[in-house]
């Protein structure tokens, strides 16, 4: 749970620090403005987007290393 919520404060963090520095380049450029903060909102969650997955495979190592692959369950089509 504690991985949850990491990388959701990746994501979250990376989005609102982006559209943060695209504000104070509007702030005080001026002459961009709303480009700083819609520029800086795509950078941010692009690179928490990026940063997450790679967490998450990252996590997902570290269990697979840790307690061994997890079999595939087969597909019972009797059911249908």
């Amino acid at each position: 749970m504690a991985q949850g919520y990491r990388f959701v404060g990746e994501v979250v963090g990376g989005v609102l620090g982006g559209v943060g520095l695209g504000w104070l380049l509007d702030h005080y450029a001026k002459v961009t403005a709303p480009w700083g903060i819609v520029g800086g909102l795509l950078i941010g969650t692009g690179f928490s987007i990026f940063t997450a997955v790679t967490a998450v495979g990252r996590a997902n190592r570290m269990a697979v290393d840790a307690h061994g692959t997890v079999p595939v369950a087969a597909d019972d089509e009797d059911e249908d």
